[in-house]
């Protein structure tokens, strides 16, 4: 049976972490690499990192701090931000990230995921989206709606139509970021993750909304899910309670939930 994985999120401005609440707010929190060290030596997963601004600065991805991320941590990372060519992606890649993520870029230029995938391999593309809930309509039949640029630009395309046609274009994975339940720790949007895996067959890893591990157990028990990402209960100073990776990991094994060992 596959494990099911946990990744720390990491939304920067400047090398450092910040957090935020559907987007807006950020507040810091600490250096990218030394919060990149701590969730390393507590058993995290994956870790994933994005260069917030970058995409609405119209700039390249930070790529000094992916350098010092890469050398504190020996596991699958990915970054995103910024990415507005393969040049962009391979600068990434030798920086030491393993995966690209794509979001607003992939919206304004499509063709950069088969590009990346053709490139790099499709395990290396990751098409990340932000999703919001605006109502079923002609135009967004699903009622989930593709913002980019921070969650700030509306896109007018429907969110189940624009992950099945990134699926169809190479990306290797699609994560579904729901911009109604980022950062209020109410939990994920399990309807919207039932209607993504509907849609495509890669895998999904589901973003926004965690605060609790009965968070994470609903999302792993009741969706197809093979990834959460976490923050929030990870280290934002908003949290009543920071949980550790291994006393999520523990919670999710002791209630039937296959996880790497921590």
């Amino acid at each position: 049976m596959l494990t099911k994985r946990l990744i720390a999120c990491f939304d920067i401005i400047g090398g450092r972490v910040t957090k935020a609440v559907k987007f807006e707010d950020n507040i810091d929190v600490a250096p990218a690499d030394e919060l990149a060290d701590t969730m390393y030596k507590d058993r995290i997963d994956e870790l994933v990192f994005y260069d917030i601004t970058a995409s609405s600065e119209r700039r390249q991805i930070d790529i000094e701090t992916v350098k010092r991320v890469a050398k504190r941590v020996f596991i699958p990372f990915t970054v995103g931000g910024g990415i507005k060519n393969l040049d962009d992606m391979y600068e990434a890649l030798k920086a030491g990230a393993e995966k690209i993520s794509v979001d607003s870029m992939a919206v304004r230029n499509p063709q950069i995921i088969a590009d990346g995938a053709k490139a790099f391999g499709s395990q290396c593309v990751v098409l990340s989206t932000q999703v919001k809930r605006v109502g079923v309509s002609e135009q967004i039949p699903s009622g989930f709606e593709v913002f980019i640029d921070g969650a700030r630009v509306a896109t007018g395309m429907d969110a189940l139509e624009w992950i099945k046609r990134g699926a169809g274009l190479g990306a290797g994975e699609v994560c579904v970021n729901s911009i109604d339940n980022d950062g209020t720790l109410s939990g994920y949007d399990l309807e919207l993750m039932k209607l993504a895996e509907a849609a495509v067959s890669v895998p999904l890893i589901a973003s926004g909304g965690a605060g609790t591990p009965e968070h994470l157990k609903a999302l792993f028990k009741e969706t197809e899910a093979q990834a959460a990402i976490i923050s929030s209960m990870l280290y934002s100073p908003r949290m009543p309670k920071n949980y550790t990776v291994r006393e999520l990991k523990k919670y999710l094994a002791d209630n039937g939930v296959p996880v790497r060992h921590a």
